[in-house]
């Protein structure tokens, strides 16, 4: 886990922002702490931060040449199959002089060139400049688990895994005022756009070659899912199957040099990780995050259940308000583009206080989205089935409005709950996912903007760009459209987004077992009602692990990672935000 950055100049214009390369390097110092290095090769550099995973010893340092020096890698990841790409490789005649997966991931390159991307399990942003034929290849890992940014114009290309970085070569920085629009109603900016006018983000399963030719993306993965041929195993087989293929990817992810951990929730999703981690790790370390001053927010007692039940080496970090406020502006300071998922707060703290104990932690991120488990999924399930309850809550959306809502609070939160469901019932599957992805609709979006910025807007591209986000619906009533759509809209952007940020900035690498690409596959093989029904959402790993974990995680709602916002702009922040924000 690193971070990487680089530029390919097209002529001598270009060639002047080398100069920036070694700060643009140090940007980034936060994701490596270990080391740094930079390649210079007249017209193509690179810069790399280095958090010591495996083989923390010189000879995995980077960037990495090859033994006759024409290729040259910088990487941020990590490659869980090394060893028996290891092994493929040396039966080819390839000889190695390092442990780790960086040499690995060269010389698979070397040998499949774009190719080599099919073979890769893990997650990843790397870089490879092959120096015979002045090519510089750039790849992103098919979940988008890793960021890259990149900015392109005639003088020059540019990529970094931040924005600070690509600052410090001197881009101008100019709002894209459309991304502004929809991060008002998404609370993020989806890729492949980012605030700034000409930086992208570099979308999961794309790479980007740049050589004589010119600048080339193209899209190498795509989850593969057909709804027309679901599984054909029967549900005992598909929980079996789940279970195999969840034990390998945690087997594949305890790979480490250094200590290693495990993020405990006590919800279902962090409890299965915790559960089959703790198979493989005698006296798993573990941590999860509590809130003194917000007894509605803590969850700690079912982590400590689960805790208890796995033996594993428990850690509770209980936090008062106090301890979030003096950690906000640290987190506004390191996020480079406008984000506003409040549930990255308490994870930073996990972050930080995890790290004093751990270097890589596992999560169990992504299988909310996979296998149906947020609020707006059981919603998007009960509109499709209609039905008279259906048509009872979306003839009271008058009511709805009239009463008070709030997250703080089970009655404010459901009224909050029936109210969105009444608005987005009577829209058709597509736009209904738009109306509950989002937080504010487009017009209230635009009265937030000033004229001058309405001005700048280009209705024509923001339709486009939704549109582009919506592509996966068909007209038919299908849920696991819903979920295709989340694993490339709020997975990547969100939630990926929110959780990358959030650890490397206290240098901590976090490992996703959920999202390994045959647990997605097999995920997307499923038909809607092994994910969800009337009763229950993520059907089948709840009932896959249900004689597994303590029963006590079957008898509550599901609660996010949330912190108590609408209380704090009330009381505590109150001040802040009139007289300094």
């Amino acid at each position: 886990m690193c971070g990487i950055t680089g530029m390919y100049a097209f002529n001598e214009v270009g060639r002047f922002h080398m100069i920036n390369l070694s700060a643009a390097t140090d940007c980034l110092s936060k994701r490596g702490p270990d080391s740094r290095g930079t390649f210079n090769d007249h017209f193509v550099g690179l810069g790399h931060r280095r958090l010591s995973i495996l083989d923390t010893t010189i000879h995995s340092a980077q960037p990495m040449s090859d033994e006759h020096k024409r290729y040259t890698i910088i990487f941020n990841g990590e490659i869980y199959n090394f060893k028996s790409l290891k092994q493929d490789l040396e039966a080819k005649g390839y000889t190695f002089h390092s442990s780790g997966d960086t040499e690995v991931l060269l010389k698979m390159y070397m040998h499949y060139g774009a190719a080599c991307l099919q073979h890769l399990n893990g997650f990843f942003a790397f870089a490879v400049y092959d120096k015979e034929d002045s090519s510089l290849f750039v790849a992103r890992d098919r979940m988008g688990i890793k960021p890259l940014l990149y900015v392109e114009d005639d003088n020059k290309l540019l990529f970094a895994s931040e924005f600070k970085s690509l600052f410090a070569y001197g881009i101008d920085k100019t709002i894209d005022f459309n991304a502004l629009s929809q991060y008002l109603q998404l609370n993020y900016v989806p890729a492949p756009a980012t605030m700034i006018q000409g930086v992208k983000k570099l979308m999961p399963g794309h790479y980007i070659k740049v050589d004589k030719d010119g600048v080339n993306i193209k899209q190498y993965y795509k989850i593969p899912y057909n709804k027309q041929n679901p599984t054909k195993l029967d549900y005992e087989q598909q929980k079996e199957k789940l279970t195999e293929l969840l034990e390998l990817s945690i087997q594949r992810r305890m790979v480490a040099d250094v200590p290693l951990g495990a993020f405990l929730s006590g919800g279902i999703d962090s409890s299965v990780i915790t559960a089959l981690a703790s198979k493989q790790t005698p006296h798993l370390n573990t941590f999860s995050i509590g809130y003194k001053d917000e007894p509605y927010f803590d969850e700690t007692k079912y982590a400590q259940l689960v805790a208890k039940k796995f033996n594993t080496e428990h850690t509770v970090f209980s936090l008062t308000n106090n301890d979030l406020f003096q950690h906000l502006d640290e987190i506004l300071d390191y996020m480079d583009e406008p984000f506003a998922d409040s549930s990255a707060l308490p994870l930073y703290i996990l972050s930080k206080q995890t790290r004093k104990k751990a270097t890589v932690a596992l999560s169990g991120d992504g299988a909310d989205e996979i296998f149906s488990g947020y609020n707006k999924h059981a919603a998007a399930y009960r509109a499709m089935q209609s039905g008279m309850r259906v048509g009872a809550v979306k003839s009271m959306l008058p009511v709805w409005d009239l009463l008070p809502k709030s997250r703080s609070n089970p009655f404010g939160n459901k009224i909050r709950q029936l109210q969105r469901f009444a608005e987005g019932v009577s829209l058709s599957p597509k736009n209904r996912y738009w109306r509950w992805a989002t937080l504010a609709s487009s017009e209230q979006a635009a009265r937030w903007l000033s004229s001058a910025a309405l001005e700048k807007l280009s209705f024509e591209q923001a339709e486009r760009r939704e549109n582009e986000i919506l592509r996966f619906f068909s007209d038919a009533a299908v849920f696991n459209e819903v979920l295709y759509t989340d694993a490339q809209l709020v997975l990547p952007n969100d939630m990926l987004t929110k959780v990358d940020l959030m650890s490397m900035a206290q240098g901590l690498e976090v490992r996703v077992p959920f999202l390994d690409h045959e647990v997605v596959e097999f995920a997307f093989q499923l038909p809607d009602h092994v994910k969800i029904n009337n009763q229950m959402r993520k059907r089948i790993l709840q009932d896959t692990f249900r004689e597994v974990l303590p029963p006590q995680l079957y008898k509550r709602p599901k609660k996010g990672f949330e912190v108590p916002l609408l209380q704090w702009f009330r009381t505590d922040l109150k001040n802040m935000i009139a007289d300094d924000l």
